[in-house]
């Protein structure tokens, strides 16, 4: 009889952990402090790209770190910042080695082993639906985000211009702040402050009396000083909003006015492009907010994939030699996350958008050599709606090797996924590899205690 009522009372306790992946029933060991994506404001079994895809040869990327001129022979008379600098900035982890990312070659290795070591730990208390909703970066629907915290698990939220409008610095402070207090896990909170034509928060005078410029316009009034001096006046800004992440640098390669990504990157060539995006990767590592390298594997003169599709015709040699310079440069400063263009890149894969690639994952994994995290696009942006639904998009994107969903339909996103997982689609062994990034990333911000 006494048997019978310690197995009841188990059962009772065990009950709401079985009706909810968000429950906090247990005690588990995150905690709760708190510390955009570039979408435009406005087939039948799923299953990984196919094997007759080929993954173009793995060639030798010239280490950047001899094949970049150095700052002065750049143009401009500024020194780029060490890598060794650990200047501290406001409202990130105090760990000496925290200036460096987790995956870049100036991390050490001790701290990144920490890191893992930690984030494994979280992961073996997590549940099926907290693996799931950690990988999801989500748009921010105002209305309903208090339930969606509570229903979905989610990762973090991504702000757009509209959810700055008719707010103030106190306003969203205490939105985002009420947000991290609702979250079982501590959340990513993201923003596209790039400066020039993409600026969410800064075109509002209520944030800041002018809006943030442009990386042409910042170079040619200071070179990679007032670079650096913007750098830190942004991650400032966004962590004292609690926005933990700024979706920049875009590390797209264009000198042609004409392109469509021209004003919102460096304008000049890869080498030039590869320095601005060290300074810019190492500025923010030593504030303390999370970065993003965006669009791999290059955006070049394509055309806008928020309105269609966008076909990249070049060979595979043009990207070795040149597009992936940047992206190379930020990951050995130290890069949080990359993000993968709806693109197709027929040179890597010719069916599959680069988001939605294993060939164009591989290729950043392997010959890159990138550890940390990978993010798509938007998933609802029209250049995936040609290629696959809504519900199987998310699907497609975690079999291809990506780690974060930017989405806007996550709630029916989610569920298609946990519904993968449990048909055998997915394998739990794949989410775990990327929840084990994304932890790492917030323990590195210093947002997960």
């Amino acid at each position: 009889m006494k048997l019978n009522k310690l197995a009841f009372l188990f059962i009772l306790l065990l009950l709401p952990v079985l009706l909810t992946g968000c429950s906090k029933i247990f005690p588990t060991p995150f905690g709760n402090n708190t510390g955009g994506n570039e979408n435009s404001e406005n087939p039948g079994d799923i299953t990984d790209t196919p094997a007759d895809t080929p993954v173009p040869t793995v060639t030798e990327i010239p280490s950047v770190a001899t094949e970049i001129p150095s700052a002065e022979t750049s143009g401009s008379g500024t020194t780029l910042p060490s890598d060794t600098d650990t200047t501290s900035g406001q409202g990130g982890s105090s760990d000496p080695d925290s200036s460096s990312g987790q995956n870049g070659n100036s991390d050490s290795g001790s701290s990144a082993d920490s890191y893992k070591t930690r984030a494994e730990e979280f992961l073996s208390h997590m549940t099926l639906e907290e693996k799931v909703g950690q990988m999801f970066f989500v748009r921010l629907r105002k209305d309903s985000a208090a339930a969606d915290l509570k229903d979905y698990c989610l990762g973090g939220y991504i702000l757009f211009g509209d959810d700055f409008k008719n707010e103030t610095k106190a306003s969203i402070k205490d939105l985002l702040s009420e947000y991290q207090d609702l979250s079982s896990i501590p959340l990513l909170i993201g923003v596209d402050e790039e400066g020039g034509t993409v600026n969410r928060i800064s075109k509002y005078t209520a944030f800041r009396s002018e809006p943030f410029k442009s990386p042409q316009d910042l170079y040619k009034a200071g070179g990679f000083e007032a670079i650096q001096t913007d750098t830190k006046e942004k991650a400032e800004l966004l962590l004292d909003l609690g926005i933990n992440v700024n979706l920049a640098p875009v590390s797209d390669v264009s000198t042609a006015a004409a392109d469509f990504i021209y004003k919102r990157a460096f304008g000049k060539d890869a080498k030039a492009t590869a320095n601005y995006v060290k300074t810019i990767i190492l500025a923010m590592n030593r504030a303390h907010i999370g970065s993003t390298l965006k669009h791999f594997p290059g955006y070049g003169n394509n055309v806008d994939t928020h309105t269609g599709v966008a076909t990249d015709n070049r060979e595979y040699d043009q990207f070795l030699k040149n597009d992936f310079l940047p992206f190379q440069a930020g990951i050995e400063a130290g890069a949080d996350s990359i993000l993968v263009s709806h693109n197709i890149v027929t040179s890597m894969d010719k069916k599959y958008p680069a988001s939605l690639s294993s060939a164009v994952h591989e290729i950043l994994r392997d010959t890159l050599k990138y550890e940390g995290v990978i993010m798509t696009d938007d998933l609802s942006m029209d250049a995936i709606k040609k290629y696959t639904s809504d519900n199987e998009a998310a699907v497609l994107a975690i079999q291809a090797g990506n780690d974060l969903l930017i989405a806007t339909d996550f709630d029916t996103q989610i569920p298609a996924v946990l519904e993968a997982v449990k048909s055998g689609k997915i394998k739990e062994d794949r989410l775990d590899a990327s929840v084990i990034r994304i932890l790492m990333w917030k323990l590195k911000l210093g947002i997960l205690q």
